[in-house]
């Protein structure tokens, strides 16, 4: 059987999730059931995509091929793994694609759980966004058995516009957590230098334009710096999930007994956000604790 002949169920569709199923029914695949805790949310996409609106997890696995989560954090993973009603009941041949950021622990635990249970399981790990997930180019981190990966591969390459097989279970997480941990660390110290700028009464535009061509070039300057400016900020990457996936960093290297100032310090601007009620602000928003005379 092809991948496009086989089903391929999901689990969490929110606008990444909802977004990769969308794209996979346009790109000619075979959608088994959609799963979500929010009933509205699951009826309204099972409508949209003609696609089963499953009742439970367990009913997912049981209409799936391939299972393709996306969920918030290792809690919310463990829930719909170790659960009642979960998705290995019925998962004896299923393949599980897990893409939420999550700690690298919990991909080694669903991997060895899987093998258990007869299925099978990969991390895949999102560097990218939205408007990404929609169109198919998104940018993959793999991590896990590679002859599991070899037999998705084709749909992965479908869904994303570049792949890296990192390595066994656990280091895709890795990978991304550091590539999330300088993100937001980029975007705490552009909010500050704008948010300076701008105090001095410098032009902003110039201010990028200089930071553009000199060291102070980020690939966050091209997506953040106009919505710090303008206060636009559209959730993208919540602050929320920017404070959830430095503390992961922040947690790996503890482990290592490495110390890391600059990500504890973006870690608490992230967190304030959060204290303040503004956690599902985009991670530009951070800008408003920087910028003088923001409420914030």
């Amino acid at each position: 059987m092809s991948l496009k002949e086989q089903r391929i169920g999901f689990v969490g569709l929110g606008r990444m999730g909802a977004n990769m199923a969308r794209h996979l029914k346009d790109s000619g695949y075979t959608l088994g059931p959609v799963f979500d805790i929010i009933a509205e949310v699951k009826q309204s996409l099972a409508e949209e995509l003609e696609v089963p609106a499953a009742q439970t997890l367990a009913e997912v696995s049981a209409g799936s091929d391939i299972v393709i989560t996306v969920v918030t954090d290792d809690e919310s993973m463990r829930s719909i793994f170790f659960g009642a009603n979960n998705l290995f009941e019925n998962g004896s041949g299923t393949t599980f694609l897990n893409c939420a950021t999550l700690s690298p622990q919990i991909h080694v635990e669903l991997e060895a759980a899987a093998a258990e249970n007869g299925a099978e399981t990969l991390e895949v790990c999102m560097a990218s966004s939205i408007t990404q997930a929609r169109d198919g180019t998104l940018y993959l981190m793999i991590g896990g058995n590679e002859g599991t990966y070899q037999k998705v591969k084709g749909l992965l390459d479908d869904m994303s516009v570049n792949l890296r097989y990192v390595g066994e279970s656990g280091r895709a997480a890795q990978v991304k957590a550091l590539v999330n941990m300088v993100m937001n660390i980029n975007t705490a110290a552009l909010a500050e230098g704008l948010g300076v700028g701008d105090a001095l009464g410098l032009d902003l535009k110039m201010l990028q334009e200089v930071f553009s061509q000199t060291g102070a070039n980020s690939r966050v300057l091209e997506t953040d710096a106009e919505d710090m400016e303008i206060r636009d900020h559209e959730c993208y990457f919540s602050c929320e999930h920017a404070a959830k996936d430095s503390g992961i960093a922040i947690d790996i290297a503890e482990s290592l007994g490495i110390n890391l100032p600059l990500a504890k310090a973006t870690f608490a601007q992230y967190e304030r956000m959060m204290e303040i009620g503004l956690g599902h602000y985009d991670k530009s928003g951070i800008a408003e604790l920087t910028f003088k005379g923001r409420n914030a």
